[in-house]
């Protein structure tokens, strides 16, 4: 993975028409104290705050990514939210007056202990996940490898691997697929496959049950 300290720099290349290896990043968007994996792509007003971001990972634009660890081939629609902010309800006041001190001229530095508190509150995002538009994952939560988050769902709880949830809070909708092929596909772990060896058998993810039968005996 590539460390990014700080973006935009002063001077961005527009985004080639082909992925390359090293990150493509849209100029418009802002990634701070972040890794970023190879083939991956962070398009329009893309925001990335001390995360991690996996090979081949992508953002549809306008997403906001903070305290979060996201895997392979994760597929991120428009304007999903990966861990919005917490407030500190339980005090007196859930104002951000409370913990961005320097900012209202109460302190000479910000309350570090509350955004430690944010920090433990990490989101996981499994390999091959598909998170559609207005989808917010709340702090904390883990989506597991393979599963679907319908467009505009608030996910509250964690996910298994390999299911589909939507709705307001985000509810179990249906397997993605039966057990047996869900837990070979995990053994299989293709997603761990170097870049040649997916383009080599690129065709053969078309069919689940013949790519199962091929390759869990590997």
């Amino acid at each position: 993975m590539e460390w990014v300290d700080s973006f935009p720099p002063e001077t961005a290349a527009r985004a080639p028409k082909r992925l390359q290896q090293n990150p493509n990043i849209h100029p418009s968007c802002s990634v701070v104290r972040s890794k970023i994996g190879a083939w991956t792509e962070l398009m329009a007003n893309t925001r990335l705050v001390e995360s991690t971001f996996d090979d081949f990972s992508y953002t549809a634009g306008d997403v906001t990514i903070i305290y979060s660890d996201i895997g392979k081939f994760v597929n991120l629609a428009s304007h999903v939210r990966i861990n919005p902010g917490n407030h500190p309800m339980e005090r007196a006041c859930q104002h951000h007056m409370l913990y961005r001190l320097e900012k209202y001229g109460f302190a000479d530095q910000d309350d570090e202990s509350f955004f430690d508190w944010r920090r433990s509150y990490r989101c996981v995002i499994g390999h091959d996940v598909w998170i559609g538009h207005s989808a917010t994952i709340m702090p904390g939560v883990k989506i597991g490898t393979g599963s679907i988050v319908g467009a505009g769902a608030v996910v509250t709880k964690d996910v298994p691997p390999y299911n589909v949830v939507a709705g307001v809070p985000a509810k179990p909708i249906r397997e993605r697929f039966p057990a047996h092929i869900a837990s070979k596909l995990l053994e299989i772990a293709w997603w761990n496959w170097d870049r040649d060896t997916i383009k080599n058998r690129i065709k053969e993810f078309n069919d689940v049950e013949q790519f199962i039968e091929r390759y869990s005996r590997i």
